[in-house]
């Protein structure tokens, strides 16, 4: 599933940098085409306009460009097309030909301002298309030229230049294109590459995923076969009574309260995964939440031989929902008693530090393995020091722990090394007062 997640998502970008390139590529093309053509539009411009200044048209604005006509090819006041100066313009870049049209369309070659030949028959195809045609810019696609025509003191002046002035753009899209193809032959090899590590997250939460119902349902099989067990053998002696199958009865019981408090802790960990409604908080004292908590342990302790020590600051307020707190400080305490070593002891503090309460519970005994500590937190996760040194829990208690803290804006953290034992700390923000 992973390996067809990578694929898609590679080619996802893929295709979104391809649509990207080929739109702006295309945009850039499109653009440079309109320029061209603009530019030889202002070229024939410049080049009618000159020819007319010879008759005195209108339109060749009566501006002495002061250049002088080459000798016998003009008449006097005509000047050649103007070159340098850093002046701009497209006209000298730009062959053109320039031709007037007199009464009887004859067709003579303005000399100062033709840069260009046509073939005779060329000539002639674009006389008598034009013959009809209205003034002003256009082009002969079945000639291959572009065209202006403008009328002025009575002559009709036509200039021509190739349409492959404007086909710049072709060598551009081919170029381009180039670009576009080594782009993603590079995105590729990134999109790659990013692949993998964006979607390790969602490989880790998808491994996590399968462990964690693996182990749900290990943790459900067993009180299920339990179950099935102790009804069996109850089917199987109807004539006995209740009390003397007691034994079966109330271990059908044990193993259903089980069943449900692991339920219970799947659904508190669905609930906070799926981001549900915070439940209501209240301003308290985590002070007397830690020490009912305490009361409630010191039989456990008793019994484990466990001394149980606290030292906690009185007055600590937090914001937050006392039956998920204490159900927090329960889970901790508990962990504590659970694998201290016997004659060991578990001291609980509780101190103000900048804006933060701190709780920190530590117990003696053995360390957890250094291998084993970053994953305590973990759903399920089972490690010989660090979860099971008994079957009364499901691997639950510190992964909701934790997402309690974090519910509250807090976090739960743990340390431990064979010289001080283990400590899980708990730091929640005070409450503003």
């Amino acid at each position: 599933m992973l390996k067809k997640l990578r694929l898609k998502f590679v080619a996802l970008n893929m295709a979104t940098v391809a649509v990207v390139l080929a739109v702006v590529f295309t945009a850039i093309c499109v653009i440079d085409h309109q320029q061209s053509v603009a530019r030889v539009q202002e070229a024939l411009d410049a080049a009618v306009a000159h020819a007319g200044e010879t008759a005195g048209g209108p339109f060749g604005g009566g501006d002495d460009l002061g250049g002088q006509a080459p000798a016998g090819t003009a008449s006097e006041g005509a000047t050649p097309p103007e070159i340098g100066g850093k002046r701009g313009g497209s006209d000298p870049a730009t062959p053109v030909a320039v031709f007037s049209v007199s009464n009887g369309n004859a067709l003579e070659a303005v000399q100062t301002r033709t840069t260009a030949s046509l073939a005779d028959g060329v000539l002639a195809q674009a006389a008598e298309q034009l013959a009809d045609a209205p003034e002003g810019f256009g082009s002969l696609d079945g000639l291959g030229l572009f065209y202006e025509k403008r009328a002025a003191a009575g002559t009709v002046y036509l200039a021509f230049a190739d349409m492959s002035a404007a086909n710049g753009w072709q060598t551009l899209a081919l170029t381009l294109a180039g670009v576009g193809v080594a782009a993603l032959a590079a995105f590729l090899v990134i999109s790659v590459f990013f692949s993998r590590w964006a979607l390790r997250p969602v490989e880790r939460a998808w491994v996590q995923q399968r462990r964690f119902v693996a182990d749900a349902s290990h943790d459900l099989k067993t009180p299920l076969t339990v179950i099935l067990a102790n009804t069996s053998i109850l089917l199987e002696r109807p004539e006995r009574s209740v009390a003397s199958q007691s034994q079966w009865v109330e271990s059908t019981q044990h193993e259903a309260e089980q069943m449900q408090s692991l339920v219970g802790d799947l659904l508190l960990l669905a609930q906070t995964d799926e981001g549900a409604e915070k439940p209501p908080m209240e301003r308290l004292d985590l002070t007397d939440l830690v020490e009912g908590e305490l009361l409630q342990f010191e039989s456990v302790a008793f019994e484990r031989k466990v001394e149980l020590r606290s030292q906690l600051e009185p007055g600590m307020a937090v914001c937050g929902n006392a039956p998920l707190l204490r159900k927090l400080a329960g889970t901790l305490l508990d962990n504590a008693c659970k694998y201290a070593d016997e004659g060991g002891s578990v001291d609980t503090e509780l101190r103000r530090t900048a804006r933060q309460v701190e709780l920190a519970v530590r117990n003696t005994g053995s360390a957890i393995a250094p291998e084993d500590l970053p994953h305590v937190f973990d759903r399920f996760y089972r490690a010989d020091k660090a979860r099971t040194c008994d079957d009364s829990g499901h691997g639950l208690g510190l992964a909701i722990a934790r997402a309690i803290a974090e519910e509250h804006g807090g976090t739960l953290s743990a340390e431990s090394d064979e010289t001080s034992g283990t400590t899980f700390t708990l730091t929640l923000p005070t409450a503003e007062s």
